[in-house]
């Protein structure tokens, strides 16, 4: 069977989640989330430590016990308080993937990876054809003979791969899969996992508190905080139209300027805000503005830097622009970190390593109004 064939097995598998809550004593680890993750999507649940995030999927897995809410597997209830139903997990259908990889070392390659399969009672020829494809789609087909014990971290976490898509789930759930990794591995397992990920096309919930790591191989993401859900989009939409300060804050490097919308701009659908200090800018939202909203983000990596007399790199007709003086160059390889003062106080600005300028240098400032944006209150 081909991996196409396999990936027509494993694709079904809709997840919704419904006002779930699951509780420790007195406090609530999830508090009321509700989203749903489509047939062969690839959607990441990314937070800090204790937002939640993991005791969502592990409630999905059925490992943790809900105490309101419901969960829906392909259309079938898994867990419901209403029904007072709550299917056990190994009658699920999902598969789940751990960040310590649980590979036991004193089994081969083959043997961690058939072990679900025989657990099935499944036919000799049916586990080895099964494992062995398993281990062709993540490139360790060579090393099946191996004792577990003998490989490296990162041929560990495709032998647990591996095992976690050898029957076919219809649901793939990640645990942080790739923390334990040293920082050139882990971006490339990325490009694996996501690359997998499409070719199975399998349903599949990852968590991660690795903001660059969610936006790189998902297709939505879910950014979780204290419980609850702060905001649902395409990675492209999280990063250039947050909606909250947290959402901003955490995803990406953004500054968070102070002050209050003054009105509106002339028909273009932006709005003017008053920095602190007094500067004024045009800005855009996402949402319609309700009045007591009282900051705006600008990502790091979209304000121009010029020396004062020279054409602005990002100028824009509708945009904005202001004076400055840089403080502070702190060279990062990938791009050069600037602390400019400027009036509002004090804003960071990231430019490639080509873009040098000196410390103590008069600037100016520049950035469009789309990329300016209004935060909910």
């Amino acid at each position: 069977m081909s991996a196409l064939d396999l990936a027509d097995e494993g694709a079904a598998g809709r997840i919704e989640v419904r006002d779930l809550v699951v509780r420790y004593g007195d406090a609530a680890a999830v508090d009321g989330v509700s989203f749903t993750v489509g047939r062969g999507e690839h959607v990441t649940l990314l937070g800090p430590s204790g937002c939640g995030k993991t005791t969502t999927l592990r409630a999905i897995a059925g490992l943790e016990t809900p105490s309101a809410g419901s969960i829906q597997i392909n259309g079938q209830t898994m867990y419901s308080a209403a029904e007072r139903r709550n299917v056990p997990t190994e009658k699920r259908a999902v598969s789940m993937v751990f960040q310590s990889y649980a590979v036991w070392p004193h089994m081969s390659v083959f043997d961690n990876v058939a072990y679900g399969l025989r657990v099935r009672k499944l036919p000799r020829a049916d586990v080895a054809a099964q494992a062995e494809r398993a281990l062709d789609l993540v490139q360790m087909r060579q090393y099946a003979e191996r004792s577990a014990s003998l490989l490296s971290g990162g041929q560990q976490q495709r032998v647990a791969l591996a095992r976690a898509i050898a029957f076919s789930p219809s649901v793939l759930l990640f645990d942080e899969p790739l923390s334990n990794l040293d920082a050139k591995l882990r971006a490339e397992m990325r490009v694996e996992l996501r690359e997998l990920q499409r070719r199975l096309g399998v349903t599949s919930v990852y968590v991660t508190h690795d903001q660059e790591e969610a936006l790189a191989i998902s297709d939505r993401v879910i950014v979780m905080h204290v419980g609850g859900i702060e905001q649902i989009g395409t990675p492209e939409d999280i990063y250039h139209r947050p909606k909250t300060r947290f959402v901003a804050d955490f995803v990406g490097s953004a500054n968070l300027i102070a002050g209050r919308i003054a009105g509106s701009a002339d028909g273009n659908g932006h709005i003017r805000f008053e920095s602190a200090g007094g500067l004024m800018l045009e800005a855009c939202a996402a949402h319609r503005p309700r009045g007591n909203e009282d900051t705006v983000a600008v990502r790091t990596a979209h304000i121009g830097i010029s020396i004062n007399g020279a054409a602005p790199e990002q100028a824009n007709t509708q945009g904005n622009s202001a004076a400055g003086r840089i403080r502070q160059r702190l060279f990062h390889g990938d791009f050069i970190q600037y602390v400019v003062d400027w009036p509002p106080g004090q804003l960071i600005v990231r430019r490639p390593p080509t873009d040098l300028f000196a410390e103590g240098a008069a600037v100016t400032l520049s950035f469009a109004a789309e990329h300016c944006v209004l935060l909910e209150g």
